[in-house]
């Protein structure tokens, strides 16, 4: 199939626009490459130090005839997702060992979850713990004693901070070894509908626990289409996990099995043996742009918008909100899963996945399929389906049929023609919004607005009865310099009431919404931030805005507010608490969403 013109042309844009940048990155990859296995500069003391708790692989580590693994990993067992990573290290060691290898334990990183922190103080945190992440796996990779790694991280930004760190050491193999999802418990929309009746005052707190708990039940990834599972999409669709790896349930003999063969595949791929690949090899524009295709023909994570971007800039690619809405416009919705309809993400997986995904979208020119990928054979291989045959494990030909199509359609016959992810830009500023789940009707709305300075303030006049007619609720000073755009998911349930009412309602809003963002439509992203004067602080309650995720505008319809002083807010209550007086520095330094929202540089 002839890849689709519009894939074509903006790819080549991307490349054209970040010559200069992946050229001095692609010259220090190949310079480090050039090094050789890096224990070997090591002092004899250096390397004593550094397998002293070696063990039984001390010998092979300090005679130099192995590949040496590196495991980083997000483990931490309050996180459901993580928590079955507790497991991994031996499992790895000992399947490195079947082939001469020998791994170790390099670091470990924080691993916060957003749905733990959400309308909390702890959420402030969370954008910069991506990078945090990055810089953790940096510091355990920098001992400079390994041939390739494994990365083990699921959830929001973990995985983004894993890309960037792999980034940074493009010249060695990675591969990502995700968890699983946890098996399906309380339906989503069921847990969803406790959530609103509770807001309404309809079901007490133990109602609402006990449908929480029914719902975040075991072990595993949470099972709605957020952040998370958005992230192990792409790991696919990038080429960073082994085929059909994403949505296997933790601790099963086919998880297991997949864990091992990961590792097995990262040290092959070493310098040290005739296929290196190097993570940079993989990390090309076109994989960037298979993500994004993945990422629209899903109804994924608007938390990516922002990760993609800073992924990218971390090995030299420039990408910015025109290629994320260019590449919408010509993607289809081929997926259903909540929040963009009722299924969850295994249903999503028995019903095809991932596989029958990249078979539909390389069949419609939608990706670029001579990709580098960890498995090799470029991203044809990503159509077939990992099994167990007796206790070898295969690879066959996945289904070329959707087996539900209430969750996944053809790319001819879609559910919608277009990803559902816009840019909006107008006398507002520039922003995105994820449509994928919004009813036509609310796609263009135009009201007075409301204005927020911070979440917990709009759910005091959400309580006091205050919201009577079609409102565009602002909260604003919710930036990344701000307070470190925390998402306001939490805002979900009255929104969602307020629409269910009948009134014309939106979001619009400097900080992020979610993975999880759903029927309301929402301005997020907004740029340039209130704190940085840009025009969302200088709206006034009772200005008139239109957002037209139609057209992709977003505009303030009241004339002379652009003639007006931005306000200021109190922001000292962002100052400290949680950790918060430890990131000072990250808030001066970090960068706008368009470009990533990254502590690393514009």
């Amino acid at each position: 199939m002839t890849l689709h013109q519009t894939i074509a042309r903006v790819t080549d844009r991307i490349i054209a626009r970040s010559q200069a940048t992946r050229t001095d990155y692609l010259s220090r990859m190949s310079a480090a490459a050039e090094k050789g296995p890096a224990r070997a500069h090591l002092s004899c003391s250096g390397q004593a130090h550094a397998y002293a708790g070696a063990g039984p692989d001390q010998e092979a580590l300090a005679t130099g005839s192995a590949g040496n693994l590196a495991i980083v990993s997000a483990y931490n067992d309050m996180l459901s997702a993580h928590q079955p990573f507790a497991r991994f290290p031996d499992l790895i060691r000992d399947a490195v060992r079947e082939i001469g290898g020998t791994a170790q334990f390099a670091g470990g990183v924080p691993a916060m979850c957003d749905g733990v922190t959400q309308g909390e103080a702890g959420m402030e945190l969370s954008l910069f713990s991506r990078d945090v992440i990055a810089m953790s796996a940096a510091i355990a990779l920098s001992h400079n004693t390994f041939d390739a790694a494994v990365f083990l991280g699921v959830c929001d930004k973990i995985v983004p901070g894993l890309v960037i760190a792999a980034q940074s050491f493009g010249h060695l193999p990675v591969v990502f070894l995700p968890a699983g999802p946890m098996t399906s418990g309380l339906p989503n929309d069921e847990k969803a509908n406790v959530r609103q009746q509770f807001a309404k005052g309809e079901v007490d707190r133990a109602a609402l626990m006990e449908a929480e708990m029914a719902a975040y039940h075991g072990p595993g990834t949470c099972t709605f289409y957020g952040t998370a599972n958005t992230n192990q999409m792409l790991m696919e669709f990038m080429g960073l996990h082994l085929p059909g790896a994403s949505f296997v349930p933790p601790n099963t003999p086919l998880r297991d099995a997949l864990s091992a063969e990961g590792a097995r595949r990262a040290l092959s791929l070493s310098a040290l043996g005739s296929t290196y690949t190097p993570v940079c090899e993989i990390l090309d524009a076109r994989a960037f742009v298979n993500g994004i295709v993945g990422l629209n023909a899903t109804g994924g994570s608007t938390n990516l918008l922002i990760h993609l971007v800073a992924m990218a800039r971390a090995g030299g690619i420039i990408l910015t909100m025109e290629d994320f809405s260019e590449i919408s416009a010509i993607t289809p919705l081929i997926a259903r899963v909540y929040p963009n309809g009722l299924a969850d993400v295994n249903h999503f997986h028995a019903a095809g996945g991932t596989g029958y995904m990249i078979g539909q979208l390389l069949g419609a020119g939608l990706l670029h399929p001579d990709v580098k990928t960890v498995a090799g054979g470029g991203l044809e291989r990503y159509t077939q389906e990992p099994k167990l045959t007796g206790d070898k494990l295969v690879w066959t030909a996945g289904s070329s049929d959707s087996l539900n199509d209430n969750i996944l359609r053809t790319a001819v016959d879609p559910f919608q023609p277009s990803g559902g992810l816009k840019r909006l830009s107008g006398s507002l500023g520039d922003a995105v919004i994820k449509v994928s789940a919004v009813a036509e009707k609310y796609h263009r709305i135009e009201a007075p607005v409301r204005v927020f300075h911070d979440q917990h303030a709009v759910k005091t006049a959400f309580n006091a009865g205050e919201f009577t007619a079609d409102t565009i609720v602002v909260v604003r000073f919710q930036g990344p310099k701000a307070n470190g755009m925390p998402e306001l998911h939490s805002l979900t349930p009255i929104l969602s009431i307020l629409q269910a009412r009948g009134l014309n309602v939106a979001l619009v809003t400097d900080g992020r919404m979610s993975g999880a963002s759903g029927k309301v439509p929402a301005a997020i992203h907004v740029t340039p931030e209130a704190l940085e004067g840009g025009a969302i602080a200088k709206l006034q309650d009772g200005d008139i805005v239109r957002i037209d995720a139609t057209n992709g505008t977003l505009d303030i319809l009241t004339e002379g507010v652009l003639a007006r002083a931005p306000v200021t807010a109190d922001l000292s209550h962002n100052q400290a608490g949680m950790g918060r007086e430890l990131f000072q520095s990250f808030r001066r330094s970090v960068g706008s969403a368009d470009t990533g929202a990254s502590v690393f540089g514009e």
